[in-house]
């Protein structure tokens, strides 16, 4: 507790930086400042106008300050952006900035909890133990000629990506899909079956009505438990929701930096996108494509990168990992927007869920033939690679000819190649479905895979 305090002590600043508001337009403040030390991410607080009669209804205490961050500059002018809305806020409004960047200073005791994107408690268990150390919240990614290599590969407990997309500890991945296809339902098959030390949840822009399904029912108590939650629902400002994914990856770094290997799952980078968007065309950049400015296709790499492996040290001390799972809300079930074109580029596979696999009632919806990791064969004996071949080859066979044989267009014994297809695919199919609860080891899924195809 004292090494804390004292550390805090000796980071505060003899120099108070104030200005005053001077305009406000749509989301963003503009603030006189008579300084030059200021930089892009600085933090603020806003006191607004009004006393107590003003604010009674709407549950804010006069007087009450308003964090906010600097996102652009014009002259002698700070363009600042508020944390929650700018009731009160006005003219003549004292800004008062402080110095460094944002930081959060988590503790191995934050498991099992649920927080905002400030990093404070929203489940109602009491107060966070903070730790010594501060963690920024926007930090850079670990320079790649220092990271280990990924080469271990890990049990997610699903049999289709244990066998068709294969995961290693730090790997990358990204579940593309549209809404109601099963994202948050395969998220929370990672969360409780995939082996890692921590799991860190990032529900970036979530409907406020499924945060408690989704603690409750889809993760559990046995998930929650090994699990923290960072959440921002959508009714909140942009940079709640993009902070909410900064504090994510700043929450995986220290657990990696502890040497443990942590799942991490964001839901989802498409929100923190949009996010984005409505920070830079607040702050005044031009838009671009499909009206995203520049920003976000720049932020997104700083963002995503962070995710991987931990410097490779040599015993006693452990390389810790973070393992990435980032879900893309794809628009109009196009895979081929903007932001799925960026994200695929950046990670490490991509997992695509299909729409009409979910509407005929497979989950965990997986498109197996367009889907890829990148880890793959590297990560599979020879005959583990043979037996992923082979039923790869059954599929495909059988997807050529799929509309033909409901048409009932094909006859058996046209191909004996897809004469076997049909006889296996049914088998097929009932391997790649998975209720919620249900989970296979990575060995198991291979020996169920090869009695299915007799490799």
């Amino acid at each position: 507790m004292f090494t804390l305090l004292n550390t805090q002590i000796k980071a505060l600043s003899t120099v108070e930086i104030y200005g005053t508001v001077c305009a406000v337009q749509g989301l963003i403040l503009t603030v006189e400042i008579k300084n030059k030390i200021l930089s892009i991410g600085s933090r603020c607080w806003i006191y607004p106008n009004g006393d107590d009669s003003f604010f009674q209804n709407i549950s804010i205490r006069a007087n009450q300050p308003l964090a906010a961050e600097v996102v652009g500059f014009n002259g002698d002018y700070a363009l600042i952006m508020p944390f929650g809305a700018l009731i009160g806020i006005g003219p003549g409004c004292r800004v008062v900035f402080e110095h460094g960047v944002a930081t959060v200073r988590p503790a191995r005791n934050w498991c099992g909890r649920v927080v905002n994107a400030l990093g404070e408690p929203i489940d109602g268990a009491g107060a966070l133990d903070y730790g010594v150390e501060p963690y920024p919240l926007q930090s850079m990614p670990i320079q790649s000629s220092l990271r280990a290599r990924v080469v271990e590969r890990v049990d997610v407990g699903i049999r289709a990506i244990n066998t068709f997309l294969t995961c290693c500890k730090g790997q990358r991945m990204g579940i593309f899909a549209g809404s109601g296809v099963g994202k948050s339902m395969l998220l929370s098959m990672f969360a409780r079956h995939m082996t890692c030390d921590i799991c860190i949840i990032g529900l970036v822009g979530e409907r406020g009505r499924e945060v408690n399904d989704f603690i409750e029912e889809t993760l559990g108590e046995e998930g929650l438990k090994r699990s923290i939650l960072v959440v921002a629902t959508s009714d909140e400002s942009p940079l709640m929701r993009r902070q909410a994914a900064y504090l994510t990856m700043s929450l995986a770094e220290y657990f990696r930096d502890q040497g443990l290997s942590v799942l991490c799952l964001m839901d989802s980078v498409t929100r923190f996108a949009m996010a984005q968007r409505e920070i830079g065309l607040s702050a005044g950049e031009p838009p671009t494509t499909k009206g995203y400015p520049p920003s976000v296709f720049a932020e997104l790499p700083k963002l995503l990168e962070r995710a991987g492996p931990g410097i490779e040290y040599s015993l006693p001390k452990k390389t810790g990992y973070i393992t990435g799972l980032f879900t893309v809300l794809v628009d109009g079930d196009d895979t081929n927007e903007p932001i799925s074109d960026a994200v695929r580029g950046i990670l490490d596979g991509h997992i695509i869920l299909d729409r009409a696999i979910a509407q005929r009632g497979r989950f965990p919806a997986i498109n197996i033939l367009k889907s890829i990791s990148r880890t793959v064969p590297a990560c599979h004996s020879e005959q583990e690679n043979a037996i992923v071949r082979a039923a790869r080859v059954l599929m495909a066979n059988y997807e050529d000819m799929a509309d033909m044989i409901r048409l009932g267009a094909y006859r058996t014994g046209s191909n004996t190649e897809v004469d076997h297809a049909i006889e296996i695919y049914p088998l097929l199919d009932q391997f790649l479905s998975q209720t919620r609860d249900e989970m296979t080891e990575i060995n198991d899924s291979f020996a169920t895979l090869q009695s299915i195809i007799g490799c």
